[in-house]
This record gives C-alpha cells, sequence and structure tokens, in this order.
C-alpha cells in the first residue's frame, strides 16, 4: 500500500469513514484509508469523546484539539502507544516515520507532529494541522496521502494498523488522479482540486 510517498518512505496514510464536514463537503458514507509514507483513512449533530476528541456523526471528520486527543482517538481502532515528540522519536528511528522534514515547512501547515507506535511497533506519525487548505495544497504538490481528520492527520506505516483504521470516521485524502474508487465507496472533493476523500484504501 503507498498511502503516499511522504508518510514517511513506506508510512501509510489513513482514510476513514465519515463526511467531510472539514473538507467543505457534505458526505454520503463509506470508508477506506490508504499509507503514504510507505508508499507510506443521519446527523448533523455533534458530541465530545470527553478526551479532547469532538467526534462528529454523520456530519463531519472527527476533530482533535491536541496529540493526546488524536492518539485517544487512534486507541479506539488500533494501538497508539508510547506517544513521542517528532524530535524524540527520530533521535532513536531513522527517518521510518513521515514528516521529520515537512513539519518544519511551514508549506504544511502542521503546527505539532508526534510518533506512537502500533501493535506490532511500526510508526504512525500524529500531525495537528492548523490549515486544512494549506495542507492539502502541500500533499498534492508531493504526492504524498494521508488519513485526515478535519484538523489532522495521520500517517501509519503497518498494514494491520491502516486496514483498523478504516473502520473509524478518518478518510483517505489522496490527489492521485489514477485512483479508481470502487461503486459503494464514498468519494467526497477536498479543499483543493484534483484531490478526494474517501473511505476507500487502495491495497
Amino acid at each position: 500500500m503507498r498511502l503516499s510517498r511522504s508518510l514517511a518512505t513506506g508510512a501509510a496514510a489513513l482514510a476513514l469513514l465519515a463526511t467531510l464536514s472539514g473538507c467543505g463537503s457534505d458526505s454520503e458514507s463509506g470508508s477506506g484509508a490508504k499509507t503514504g509514507a510507505d508508499s507510506v483513512f443521519g446527523s448533523d449533530g455533534s458530541g465530545s469523546s470527553g478526551d479532547g476528541t469532538e467526534q462528529t456523526t454523520a456530519g463531519g471528520l472527527p476533530k482533535a484539539s491536541d496529540i493526546a486527543s488524536i492518539a485517544s482517538y487512534l486507541n479506539e481502532y488500533t494501538p497508539c502507544q508510547d506517544v513521542a515528540t517528532g524530535d524524540e522519536y527520530d533521535s532513536g528511528n531513522d527517518g521510518d516515520a513521515w514528516g521529520t522534514d515537512e513539519s518544519e515547512d511551514p508549506a504544511w501547515s502542521i503546527e505539532e507532529r508526534a510518533v506512537c507506535t502500533d501493535g506490532s511497533g511500526r510508526p504512525i506519525a500524529l500531525l495537528t494541522v492548523s490549515d486544512m487548505n494549506k495542507f492539502q495544497t502541500a500533499a498534492q504538490s508531493n504526492g504524498d496521502e494521508f488519513l485526515v481528520g478535519e484538523d489532522f492527520a495521520v500517517v501509519p506505516v503497518g498494514d494491520e494498523a491502516i486496514r483498523s483504521l478504516q473502520q473509524s470516521d478518518l478518510r483517505f485524502l489522496s490527489c492521485d488522479a489514477d485512483l479508481v474508487v470502487p461503486s459503494g465507496f464514498e468519494k467526497e472533493p477536498t479543499l483543493v482540486d484534483g484531490c478526494v476523500l474517501t473511505n476507500y484504501v487502495p491495497e
């Protein structure tokens, strides 16, 4: 699974189910996600999970106020353990988690980057995003793919984690013109022309 070449050389981006309120579109329904780095996922009300993660129902993508909230959300679907800041993780692991350089580039609009590990010890990059329009534009320019929420993105490397996250409300962000979404899956426009959000995650 390619999930955006960025997602760390092998990292994977996960696209999850749910509607795309945060991406500027009302959605239908579906689920899916893909990996990047390795290349790598009927109500308009919203509620809070109680851990800082704002969970929307059919009205939009999940929101998270900080790294701890993202990790808590992922833990509902796949292990996200041993959370460390990006710098801490990178100091002991050479380039196997997406975003080492990108997180320092203002073009990506990444506020904070951290890394946790899945049940197999593979990294999952956790990214808080201040401007999703800029983030999607950078993803399109770099050919990277991610699993995104309304204001955050994740880049899992392990296929098991990617497939587990397909059950979430995250969506797979792809700007690949060759991506074919099978019938029955969601396919929504993003804030950037030429990209899509879908709950379909290519193998």
